[in-house]
């Protein structure tokens, strides 16, 4: 796992309140996560999922995103998802490119369920970049276990398609076997789609004359092309639309200065859970 820089990371079997807690799964060794615990936390706390992006940024989530878990009284739980196991987690792992990573996460739960005592069988889920690739197809393979999901600066989408084979739309692949996705259970979570105003570069962004003609050029237009689409999906099966997205000013494609000035981390709790439970704490760089 990255340099850990200045935060504190506690090694103890068992969570702690006010503390990081670095696991590593009994099961596998090379599976590693951070779980924060607020000082706040009650019998049965919300739990949020935060996933890094491919600079693999894991201490980084879980230090600025700890003083909003403080705020709200949730347990937070950033797994990493390391390139040498799993350098296709975007695209959930398939076969020939790493493990499989939504199913690295389902065991990450079981061991905070089991050192915690939490039921952690349904969550909330929050991605940035890389990460938001992988939480949308997480939520769209697994919608019964997201209770709500924010989705920021994905380079691209899962579109709701049957007729395109996946990563590209919802048609099960053979690189991800028993993997089916349904549409009137996915389209019924939940979703935000969150992009930064100024995150319209093309550094990092997966390009193709396809892609670019279905989902657009650069990360805002693909934003608003998914949501389109997964709004025209619930139409389709009668349903009522649950998908939207907003854009937020002074933001690029940087996960530090979109939470220390774009207020980033801000939105996305208010969006999972409404207003805080206290209105101060310090969030800082």
């Amino acid at each position: 796992m990255p340099s850990q820089g200045e935060f504190q990371v506690a090694r103890s079997a068992r969570p702690q309140k006010n503390r990081l807690l670095h696991r590593i799964l009994q099961a596998d060794p090379g599976q590693e996560y951070l779980l924060y615990t607020p000082s706040s936390a009650g019998a049965e706390p919300p739990l949020v999922v935060s996933v890094h992006g491919v600079s693999r940024n894991a201490h980084e989530h879980a230090r600025l995103l700890s003083a909003y878990s403080e705020m709200y009284g949730t347990i937070l739980v950033v797994p990493f998802f390391s390139e040498e196991q799993h350098r296709d987690y975007q695209r959930l792992g398939r076969i020939g490119q790493g493990k499989r990573a939504d199913l690295a996460l389902n065991m990450i739960l079981a061991d905070v369920a089991q050192v915690s005592g939490w039921a952690a069988e349904q969550f909330y889920l929050f991605g940035f970049s890389g990460g938001a690739q992988f939480a949308h197809r997480y939520a769209m393979a697994h919608p019964h276990r997201v209770a709500s999901a924010v989705f920021a600066a994905a380079g691209w989408y899962t579109m709701p398609s049957p007729n395109r084979r996946f990563p590209y739309g919802t048609r099960p692949s053979k690189k991800l076997p028993g993997l089916i996705f349904d549409a009137e259970e996915f389209l019924c979570v939940p979703m935000t789609v969150l992009v930064g105003v100024d995150d319209t570069g093309s550094s990092g962004l997966r390009r193709g004359e396809r892609l670019d003609r279905e989902q657009g050029t650069n990360r805002v237009e693909r934003a608003h092309s998914f949501v389109a689409a997964m709004k025209e999906s619930a139409g389709a099966h009668h349903l009522e639309s649950l998908v939207n997205c907003i854009e937020i000013p002074n933001c690029d494609h940087s996960f530090r200065r979109s939470i220390l000035r774009g207020g980033l981390g801000d939105k996305v709790f208010e969006i999972l859970f409404g207003a805080p439970l206290v209105n101060s704490a310090a969030i800082e760089g």
